[in-house]
């Protein structure tokens, strides 16, 4: 087990290279993402991920935390470097910066199979999400009710952009991701076999007074348009969610929320 590198370099190329993650461009070609904070690594250390690189402010090894995930990090071969604060500084966000983050390469699951799908599961689809917070916390919640993954269609803003990565809390790593285009999309959408669902503006049926027939595909539009008139189209089911006032539409993350808590409500338990 070799011992963590010292860097205090702000011009160092491994600082480079780990700062440049912060583009999309980059982050495609190299498929890598930075995840930061220690709760964020414990979430990947324990769903089997592990590190290209780890990264820690000097001293912050004292934290009992912290020296953790260093040992963890070196036994599993990964590269860890230990770095002065102007240098993490560099690395970290402006907003409530971490003093350990962790590179790992992205993982993308494959769409799932209609006929290999569990009567009980629930998968969700989001079409064109362009909001990273939205996608983050929607990944957060498709956790938290037991989705059995999350498909991405069309020209989704990167779920693994750091305010995407931050906003899931840790649940990137728990929910499997799968991206497809629109066409492949509507072809898994018509051998579905059981419910697809979509929440729609011109649905009457009351979500909560439905009965889901499962597996669930639930679909949800983008912020704005919402969906397209081929995904719309290739849905069995419409609901609607109720509302008093003047809007008629909900923030993405909190319809997802509510479709998916009603929706997957039989399967929870306190």
């Amino acid at each position: 087990m070799s011992a963590p590198k010292v860097i205090t370099s702000l011009t160092n190329d491994r600082v480079k290279a780990i700062r440049a993650l912060e583009m999309r461009k980059v982050r495609k070609e190299t498929g890598l993402f930075v995840a930061e904070g220690a709760s964020l690594l414990i979430s990947a250390r324990d769903h089997g991920f592990v590190p290209e690189t780890l990264v820690y402010q000097a001293g912050t090894n004292e934290s009992g935390i912290v020296r953790g995930l260093i040992v963890w990090a070196l036994k599993e071969g990964a590269e860890v470097l230990e770095v002065s604060e102007a240098v993490l500084a560099k690395l970290a966000s402006k907003d409530n910066p971490q003093t350990v983050l962790g590179v790992f390469k992205q993982a993308f699951a494959p769409p799932p199979q209609a006929k290999a799908i569990a009567p009980s599961a629930t998968w969700l689809a989001l079409e064109e999400v362009r909001d990273p917070g939205n996608l983050g916390t929607i990944i957060r919640t498709s956790d938290a009710v037991g989705v059995a993954g999350v498909i991405l269609v069309g020209a989704c803003c990167d779920p693994y952009s750091i305010e995407s990565i931050r906003a899931t809390m840790g649940s990137v790593f728990a929910v499997p991701l799968a991206k497809m285009e629109r066409e492949a999309f509507v072809a898994l959408a018509a051998g579905w076999p059981g419910d697809v669902v979509a929440t729609h503006l011109d649905a009457r049926d009351d979500f909560r007074a439905v009965s889901y027939r499962g597996p669930e595909l639930v679909v949800m539009g983008s912020e704005g348009p919402g969906l397209s008139d081929a995904v719309a189209a290739a849905c069995t089911r419409r609901v609607k969610i109720p509302m008093s006032g003047s809007l008629d539409s909900l923030n993405l993350a909190i319809a997802t929320a509510l479709t998916l808590y009603q929706i997957r409500g039989p399967h929870l338990k306190i």
